[in-house]
């Protein structure tokens, strides 16, 4: 029981933290990551690891009550809360100037959970002393009155097998998955075919974005894309901020634009080297973006950025493990309306890497220009945002066509290398306005 209880205070004074992201919400994640790495908190992968979970939306009305039970984000956020073992603590962030107090309350409520929980264990423990203590006065009782019948208070079933020991196995489930079906693969096989949902809560994935995989061995076979259900928001999406606001007439400079973008590929680059297994390079870059939001002068940004930038390139086990990957030639880019880095890369996952790591330096470089964005054409970090659809919507259109036939394994790589921003399928700006797209 101490050991337990160690374990639980060691949890509380540095929790586990699962962020369930909402599209539209961008800043609010920032505010929230930079919090995160400021307090040394870690973000873990899924519900089992979790002590404390962060809903993320911009939504002012989302953190307010417990009856949210309309709209898919309720559902998904139910599911989760569900499927994380106690003690554990919730809280909202819709405002990120106040994500900190959110951290500190959240903080709170654990330790609470965790008194409680001590205090339930403690109870239980008690009363499961107090019942052994009974039995073995009534079974010394029972042995001085000569009784030698059986006990029959069990409801017949026996507590070494019957039908409890069995429980759950005739529903057709292993772990809450189903079971598979079998079918041909590409090869005429028989094997084994699973459908399998990435997201939308995954560490280091598009908030709000559901992959639905049909999946037989290792390889994917199909690919349905869904976007969460997201009320439409005004605002225009974070990454693409300053070159809309430009457009609408507004004076943005081009250090400002420069400054966004450096940010908004640095942290595409951080999930990229997270999902490729190189936390320590996405902690790295993680720290340059939040110091690139914080205001870092050009000099300051072109010193942090340039080692980062040497060491990716120079990666050879990078290189191995992305080369190959979702390659995108130009042409088919195109085709299906990929503009910016995914079209300039006209390559594979390691390739769209490199244009990033370009496109990072060299508006480093320039973010303390002060001359006015030229609006001539508007281009956001992943492409045209003066196009009827928004760069992302073509982004997604491309993922089942680079996906099937994958490996499973390398599927999350691929995503990650087109990074794409769902603010920007929520984003409805006033008709006659630079990407009112609907």
């Amino acid at each position: 029981m101490e050991l337990r209880r160690a374990l639980v205070r060691a949890a509380v004074a540095r929790p586990g933290v699962l962020l369930a992201v909402s599209p539209g919400a961008t800043r609010q994640r920032l505010a929230v990551e930079a919090e995160l790495a400021r307090r040394g908190w870690t973000c873990v992968s899924g519900p089992a690891e979790t002590d404390l979970l962060v809903i993320v939306s911009d939504r002012e009305d989302e953190g307010e009550g417990e009856g949210r039970d309309e709209g898919g984000e309720s559902d998904w956020v139910a599911g989760l809360w569900q499927g994380i073992p106690a003690p554990k603590a919730r809280v909202w962030v819709t405002d990120p100037e106040r994500a900190g107090d959110a951290l500190d309350s959240g903080l709170a409520d654990l330790e609470r959970g965790e008194h409680e929980d001590d205090h339930a264990h403690h109870e239980h423990h008690e009363h499961h002393e107090h019942h052994e203590h009974h039995e073995h006065h009534e079974h010394h009782e029972h042995q001085q009155d000569g009784g030698t019948a059986p006990h029959s208070d069990h409801g017949g079933h026996d507590m070494h097998g019957g039908h409890h020991g069995h429980a759950g196995h005739d529903m057709g489930l292993v772990e809450g998955l189903p079971m598979a079906d079998r079918a041909d693969d590409r090869d005429g096989l028989r094997l084994d075919v699973l459908h399998v949902p990435l997201g939308p809560v995954l560490a280091d994935w598009p908030a709000g974005l559901i992959l639905h995989l049909t999946l037989q061995g290792d390889i994917v076979q199909e690919l349905t894309v869904e976007p969460v259900a997201t009320p439409p928001c005004p605002s225009p999406p974070f990454w693409d901020e300053p070159w809309l606001r430009a457009a609408s007439g507004e004076h943005i400079s081009r250090g400002d634009a420069a400054r966004r973008l450096c940010a908004a590929h640095l942290d595409s680059l951080g999930r990229f080297f997270a999902v490729a297994g190189w936390d320590d390079m996405a902690a790295r870059t993680g720290h340059v973006r939040d110091r690139a939001l914080a205001g870092a002068t050009a000099a300051e940004l072109t010193s942090l950025v340039s080692p980062l930038i040497r060491r990716a390139q120079r990666s050879r086990t990078l290189r191995w493990l992305t080369t190959g990957l979702g390659t995108l030639p130009a042409e088919q880019a195109r085709q299906r309306g990929v503009t910016g880095p995914a079209l300039v890369a006209d390559g594979d996952a390691y390739s769209r890497m490199l244009v990033w790591l370009e496109a990072v330096g060299r508006s480093a470089a320039a973010c303390d220009v002060t001359e006015a964005l030229d609006t001539a054409e508007v281009v956001g970090p992943r492409g045209r945002l003066d196009t009827p659809v928004p760069p992302s919507r073509a982004l997604l259109d491309s993922l089942p066509r680079l996906l099937e036939g994958t490996e499973f394994a390398c599927a999350r790589i691929i995503v990650a290398s087109l990074d794409p921003d769902l603010d920007e399928l929520t984003h409805v700006p006033a008709p006659g306005t630079v990407h009112s797209h609907g």
